[in-house]
């Protein structure tokens, strides 16, 4: 049994070890870890906000490398850098490698810096079920800067973009038909985009990549939520760390600019919204799979589809007519 005023004040005292559990506790699945992840939440939320930022690319672009580098850089200024790594679930084990403090390891040997892998656990959009919990118990702890690396495993990670700040994109330099591969949606979302590996014989092609992706940010609709120049595109080396300041400089700005405007704190009321929507539609969903009748009209409409005897939207109907009963085992017809 946790003792959640404990964890909650050693949570909010900065006890990184506190954190660790606290993180732990909302991520487990049993129920009694649930009510007292609920406790916990309810105890720290409301308190000092960090500026989150999320981080998405495909694999290989170098997210983990630049995270360090940045985190390193702000580090050694005096910020305190929390990062929430989400990493991919095998969909036939359910299984995750968790490999990002080993990628990250300067940083996560850093005392003013917090490195968190968590699996995904199948969830879509790049991010963890729970991550929006971990963000606010990264805040509670008193963290400036609040990273969410999503998965990287394709271009529908815009997810994270509803539970941060500012939202990046990551693009590797050079391959000729990149921008073509990248969908209008994720770049409709971006705030800004970092192309990486700046340094070297890939400079030339990174410059080239840049170019491309500001013409093609310069044909957007513009945002309200944007000063003017945003969202852009910049240049930067994890490994020489050439452009990371500047990189830094362009996100205070637009999250300064955000905030003085109202806008931050519109978009984190929204947020809030979402996220009642989606633990509303989650908890009704598995409020209903638990439920045994429901469970066997499900389980017998999946053979029959599975077999050929029923078509899976008609399947589907009927056993969503169930709900129009008072109770599901009632054999009479549903209410028209």
């Amino acid at each position: 049994m946790t003792d959640v005023p404990a964890l909650a004040e050693a949570l909010r005292a900065g006890d990184r070890r506190a954190l660790a559990r606290a993180i732990t506790l909302v991520e487990s699945a049993r129920a009694d870890h649930r009510a007292e992840a609920l406790a916990l939440i309810s105890a720290v939320a409301g308190g000092r906000q960090a500026l989150r930022i999320g981080l998405t690319g495909t694999p290989g672009v170098g997210k983990s490398t630049l995270i360090e580098a940045l985190g390193l850089m702000l580090t050694a200024e005096g910020r305190r850098v929390a990062v929430l790594a989400v990493d991919p679930s095998s969909a036939r084990s359910g299984g995750s490698i968790l490999g990002d403090k080993t990628r990250m390891e300067r940083l996560s040997r850093d005392p003013r810096a917090f490195v968190r892998p968590s699996p995904s656990r199948l969830a879509p959009g790049g991010v963890a079920r729970r991550t929006r919990e971990a963000l606010v118990l990264v805040e509670a702890a008193g963290f400036d800067v609040a990273i969410v690396e999503t998965v990287g495993v394709g271009q529908s990670e815009t997810a994270v973009a509803a539970m941060t700040d500012l939202f990046v994109l990551l693009i590797a330099p050079g391959g000729g038909d990149e921008l073509q591969g990248v969908k209008r949606g994720i770049m409709e979302a971006a705030d800004l985009i970092l192309v990486t590996k700046a340094d070297g014989e890939l400079r030339t092609a990174a410059e080239r990549t840049r170019a491309d992706y500001a013409g093609a940010l310069r044909l957007l609709r513009p945002r309200p939520q944007d000063p003017p120049g945003f969202p852009k595109a910049l240049c930067v080396s994890a490994v020489t760390g050439e452009g990371l300041a500047e990189a830094w400089v362009e996100i205070r700005r637009l999250a300064d600019w955000r905030t003085a405007s109202g806008h931050r704190a519109a978009a984190r009321a929204a947020q809030a919204a979402a996220w009642f929507e989606d633990e509303l539609r989650a908890g009704l969903m598995a409020r209903l799979l638990a439920d045994p009748d429901f469970a066997r009209a499900r389980a017998a409409a999946g053979a029959a589809v599975a077999e050929g005897r029923e078509a899976p939207a008609e399947a589907a109907a009927r056993v969503l007519a169930l709900l129009d009963r008072a109770d599901p085992a009632d054999p009479r017809p549903a209410a028209p």
